[in-house]
């Protein structure tokens, strides 16, 4: 089986996608970029929470396109208009992009104490934060 399908299985094994439209969503980014020289399980970190709703997922695809049409190798683009984006975004979701930028430096995400999250936001991190730990498992 290839790392892709790999995946796929553990994380839908583990019941970790919202519904058959964010499996969806997930599977296609796999299919179109996992062979690019940038993709790594940052990358595909930022695939599983982008693919969560239709908005999100348009964003990171553009992004990934504009990537592959570039013939980027690294994510040091993607990283900046993450960081962009966390400044630019008005409300918690700022934090998920944050995240983002977490997964593609390889880092660890932490949250001060005294940050306030939607109910919604909070559990987007919590699942992404739960999806990380299984692609980062997967062989």
């Amino acid at each position: 089986m290839s790392w892709n399908e790999n995946c796929l299985n553990a994380l839908t094994q583990a019941d970790m996608f919202e519904d058959s439209g964010h499996r969806t969503r997930f599977k296609e980014f796999l299919d179109c970029f996992s062979d690019k020289p940038f993709f790594n399980k940052g990358v595909c970190k930022c695939m599983y929470m982008s693919a969560w709703d239709e908005e999100h997922f348009l964003i990171l695809l553009e992004t990934l396109s504009h990537m592959t049409l570039g013939k980027d190798r690294d994510t040091k683009d993607m990283r900046e208009l993450g960081v962009s984006f966390a400044d630019e975004t008005p409300d918690d979701e700022t934090y998920i992009y944050l995240l983002s930028v977490s997964y593609l430096d390889n880092s660890d995400f932490h949250l001060d104490k005294n940050v306030r999250l939607s109910e919604r936001t909070a559990y987007v991190i919590r699942r992404a934060q739960e999806a990380a730990a299984i692609i980062d498992r997967v062989a």
